[in-house]
C-alpha cells in the first residue's frame, strides 16, 4: 500500500486533469492510478477525486467567506482544488484527522503551487476546520 500523501497527490493530479482538460474523471483516474495500484489505493484516490468533484460547489460556499479580499474564482487552480479536496476531507471523511487533512494539503500546495500557497492554504483550512458549521 502506498502512503496516503501519494494517493492525495494522485487525486490532485486527477482533479487538475478533469478541471483543466475537461476530461472524464474515470478516464483520468485509470491513467493516473493505473492497474498496478492496489485496490485500497485506487479506492482512496477515487473517493477523494469523485467526492471532491461532487462536493466542490459546497466547498466553495464554505471557503469563500474566509478568503478575505479574494474571490474563489481568482485563486490559482491548484490552490482552489486543494481547498476543495481538503474541505471535502474535513467535512465528509470524519476518519481523517483534521490536522492530517490540513497538513497534507499544505505539503501539496508547497510542492505544486506558488511560494505563498502553503501559508495561504494552511490559514484558510484552519478556519474551515474551526468554523462552527452544521456539517461538524
Amino acid at each position: 500500500m502506498i502512503p496516503r500523501r501519494i494517493a492525495r497527490e494522485q487525486a490532485l493530479q486527477a482533479l487538475y486533469c478533469v478541471v483543466i482538460g475537461v476530461r472524464e474523471p474515470h478516464d483520468v483516474l485509470s491513467e493516473i492510478v493505473g492497474e498496478a495500484a492496489d485496490s485500497d489505493q485506487r479506492a482512496f484516490v477515487e473517493e477523494l477525486t469523485l467526492g471532491t468533484l461532487e462536493y466542490a460547489k459546497e466547498a466553495d460556499r464554505i471557503v469563500s467567506p474566509l478568503l478575505e479580499g479574494w474571490a474563489i474564482e481568482r485563486l490559482p487552480t491548484i490552490d482552489r482544488l486543494l481547498l476543495e479536496m481538503a474541505t471535502f476531507e474535513l467535512h465528509c471523511r470524519p476518519e481523517t484527522p483534521k490536522a492530517v487533512a490540513i497538513n497534507e494539503a499544505v505539503a501539496l500546495a508547497k510542492r505544486f503551487s506558488t511560494e505563498d500557497s502553503g501559508r495561504f492554504v494552511n490559514g484558510v483550512l484552519s478556519a474551515v476546520a474551526n468554523a462552527k458549521t452544521p456539517e461538524f
